[in-house]
């Protein structure tokens, strides 16, 4: 697939697998050009917005534009989720097509609430984040992580996993998996871009 290496981690918090990996410093630079200068274009923003489409309650959710998906993003996430496939299934796919990416660039109060993707496989990195999500009055403070969904809490067995994203985590997961995104108080972006794939149809019913 690729001469270059990649790092990364299969965590199985409740039995499904969740991919972690870290994007290269120049994706997350090429991510953020690319999504500013659709924000700061009234007229890029309505031909590529996609809120209609999503569940969060979020102003600036757009589409990455087909041609920088396909020149400088495409590959890369093929190669991650290639290795994602082999690490949780022992299984190498030969079909692999995005279905839709598309940028959340959250302000305060923004939240996407428990929802599910198409596809087989998805996933969310990051680009932007505040120093900051907000003082909360709980013991443990929610504001603006990311928290998957599985089952029920069992003994041993617990049915979330909240992570507290870091500019350039990569998150691949079964496209089924539930998750949800919290509100957090700050006046700086929050911004992920998140993905859908297909794969070879024999290895996503396995």
């Amino acid at each position: 697939m690729t001469n270059e290496k990649i790092h990364g981690e299969i965590v199985r918090p409740f039995s499904p697998a969740i991919g972690k990996y870290k994007i290269p410093t120049d994706t997350i630079h090429k991510l953020n050009i690319h999504i500013d200068n659709i924000i700061k274009d009234q007229n890029k923003i309505e031909e590529l917005y996609n809120g209609n489409n999503l569940a969060g309650e979020i102003k600036y959710e757009v589409k990455i534009s087909k041609d920088f998906l396909e020149e400088s993003l495409s590959n890369l996430l093929k190669n991650y989720v290639f290795n994602y496939i082999k690490l949780a299934l022992n299984k190498e796919f030969k079909s692999f097509e995005i279905k839709s990416c598309w940028a959340v660039c959250q302000f305060e109060s923004d939240y996407n609430p428990v929802h599910w993707h198409d596809g087989h496989v998805s996933g969310v990195m990051y680009t932007k984040i505040p120093k900051n999500f907000g003082e909360s009055y709980k013991k443990i403070n929610k504001n603006g992580i990311i928290s998957f969904i599985h089952g029920t809490s069992q003994l041993t067995s617990t049915s979330l996993f909240d992570i507290k994203p870091e500019v350039g985590d990569l998150f691949i997961f079964p496209s089924y998996m539930m998750h949800t995104v919290y509100p957090f108080f700050s006046d700086q972006e929050r911004r992920s871009i998140s993905f859908n794939a297909f794969i070879d149809k024999e290895i996503a019913s396995y």
